[in-house]
């Protein structure tokens, strides 16, 4: 298990800032901007671990249960919300996390590690989604059709890209165009 993300929860930016920073964002870099707004350091800071999925847990956007499905999930803690919201696929973290009209402030943000989960039946292996390696434009689909493969080694996904087809990106590199919720009706027999 690795160390969990850590975001102030009370970084002393101010609402308006912060909520001002989130707002404008068009890409993921605003949100290293909100991490880094004060100099609290960790005294200001919430640790927040992953928490593991079980069969009933649902995807935030469509209700889809994240068990049914296979490819990596993600999680958002959100300040002010006790559970983290689900997803059930990366595409769909991504999509959220840098929507324009996103202002919820994120205190942890992960995704599970397929160098290690089964890609079919993804269990454990949260790491911390500011840290990955991801993989965009392979042939391996998720629970939305395409999409992003995540890793916590570079020389696991660049195997997998190798194997698969793909891009090998950061977390900043992933931009809003890079994201398309289309697949999922596309490719989904079951919905």
């Amino acid at each position: 298990m690795t160390t969990p993300a850590v975001f102030p929860s009370a970084c002393g930016c101010g609402r308006r800032r912060v909520l001002g920073v989130l707002a404008g964002a068009a890409a993921l870099g605003a949100l290293a901007g909100l991490a880094a707004c004060g100099d609290k350091g960790e005294a200001g800071a919430q640790a927040l671990a992953p928490v593991e999925i079980d069969r009933a847990t649902s995807c935030e956007l469509d209700g889809m249960l994240l068990a049914d499905y296979p490819g990596p999930k993600a999680q958002v803690h959100y300040a002010g919300q006790a559970q983290p919201s689900f997803f059930c696929d990366t595409v769909e973290l991504f999509n959220t996390l840098l929507a324009g009209e996103q202002v919820r402030a994120p205190l942890a943000i992960y995704v599970q590690d397929m160098g290690q989960a089964a890609w079919e039946e993804p269990r454990g292996h949260w790491i911390d989604a500011k840290t990955g390696i991801y993989v965009l434009g392979s042939k391996r689909h998720g629970s939305m059709g395409p999409t992003i493969a995540s890793f916590a080694q570079e020389s696991d996904a660049k195997a997998f890209a190798a194997e698969y087809g793909g891009q090998v990106l950061r977390f900043g590199e992933i931009k809003a165009d890079m994201v398309d919720l289309s697949g999922g009706a596309l490719h989904d027999t079951r919905m």
